[in-house]
């Protein structure tokens, strides 16, 4: 791993190099011949490690710069990608062996220049396997990742859908009343990582026990992403095999964090990574996976007759329909319009909900719903009508859709 790691940093500093200098990006097979053909001519290191590992170390700068162009010219859809940059040799490494150069046995693979590997399984493959990455963590663990071919497991139709609204306090709530709770794991584990990393701070750099205090760093914040990764595995599998159609709402993760009061929580319950993997085993299964669109109002509409009583505060939970004065949960109500967005309700079905939840009108009753509408309203909205003019014959202040009556009239 340190040769090959030395080996990424002569590459990527000579390309950087070549970029900043305004030279055109080189391609994989002038490189492969400077780097590989060339280099190993000089360099008798490089030959400790084997030529397939090399070769899709180049590729892989070639894609990543190829993104980064064709993203900055419009060619590549989503946010603009930044250049490659140097990897840590603390941080994650991996090597990649693709064709006949390695083989599996039954408890040990082979590996070209390494020799054979003891391997415990965490299954069994379903297929040859195309290609094997050797992964090495953070905290030291190694893996081998296999990509194998696999077959869609179609489950059987059940008529179910559900809608599922995401939330910080609560994970996720379905619109069948449901409330999932997150682990939270970072939330668990920060007064040891934060007594870790003052440990970490005082020590000397380069010394044994400052890797020492490193890696016991590295190996709490590894137990809450397995812990998180966990969780969310284990709650996709069950929704994909229990409900046919799931409905989530576009969220803008990466605009949310920006919130600094908000980032941390955020980010410990791991919204994206939920998303995708729900949309991979739906995919699997051969469920339907559907987003609405993030500036739908689920949590302004009333579920049940479809008033909008304005933007509400995060602290607010619960809250009636002024139209309807059914009592609302803020969550499950937002899950119920989620679902209702895809599947809308038919008009028999609306019907019978309005012949259950009679309402009398009159004219007190819309007078005084008025007034109450009056708390929905923005901040620039109630200035503007302090400041109206007042006429000479008024006496009240209010405004103008209330009337004064008299006697003389």
């Amino acid at each position: 791993m340190v040769v090959a790691d030395t080996f990424g940093i002569v590459r990527d500093s000579h390309c950087n190099q070549l970029y900043a200098n305004g030279h055109k990006r080189p391609s994989y097979v002038d490189l492969s011949k400077q780097f590989i053909t060339q280099a190993k001519k000089e360099l008798f290191w490089l030959k400790e490690v084997a030529s397939t590992p090399l070769q899709q170390s180049l590729k892989d700068l070639d894609k990543a710069y190829k993104n980064f162009f064709d993203s900055w010219a419009g060619k590549r859809k989503g946010i603009k990608v930044k250049p490659p940059k140097f990897k840590s040799r603390k941080s994650r490494q991996a090597a990649r062996f693709v064709g006949e150069n390695y083989k599996i046995g039954q408890d040990k693979i082979y590996l070209p220049k390494v020799g054979k590997v003891k391997i415990v399984w965490s299954r069994s493959l379903a297929s040859q396997p195309s290609s094997v990455t050797i992964i090495k963590d953070s905290s030291g663990r190694y893996f081998a990742s296999f990509v194998v071919e696999t077959c869609a497991k179609i489950l059987p139709k059940i008529d179910n859908s559900i809608g599922i609204d995401l939330g910080i306090y609560t994970f996720a709530t379905l619109s069948n009343g449901e409330k999932i709770l997150a682990p939270k794991p970072l939330k668990q584990n920060l007064k040891k990582l934060a007594k870790f990393q003052r440990k970490f701070a005082r020590t000397e750099p380069g010394s044994k026990r400052r890797e020492r205090c490193r890696l016991r760093v590295a190996k709490l914040h590894t137990k809450v992403k397995d812990i998180r990764t966990d969780f969310l595995h284990k709650l996709s599998t069950d929704l994909a095999i229990n409900y046919d159609t799931i409905v989530l709402e576009d969220l803008n993760v990466s605009g949310m964090i920006k919130n600094h009061k908000l980032a941390k929580a955020i980010s410990d319950l791991g919204w994206r990574q939920f998303r995708t993997l729900t949309e991979a085993k739906c995919e699997k299964y051969g469920r339907e996976f559907r987003v609405i669109d993030r500036w739908e109002p689920t949590s302004q509409k009333s579920s049940c007759c479809g008033f909008r009583g304005g933007k509400k505060e995060l602290n607010v939970r619960e809250w009636t329909c002024l139209n309807c004065g059914t009592f609302h949960d803020r969550d499950i109500n937002a899950a119920v319009n989620i679902l209702e967005v895809v599947q809308p309700k038919t008009k028999v079905e609306t019907i019978e909900t309005v012949v259950e939840n009679p309402v009398q009108l009159s004219l007190f009753q819309e007078v005084a719903e008025g007034q109450r509408s009056i708390i929905y309203r923005t901040w620039s909205q109630r200035n503007s009508a302090r400041k109206k003019v007042v006429d000479g014959n008024d006496v009240s202040t209010r405004p103008e859709f209330f009337k004064q009556l008299s006697l003389f009239d």
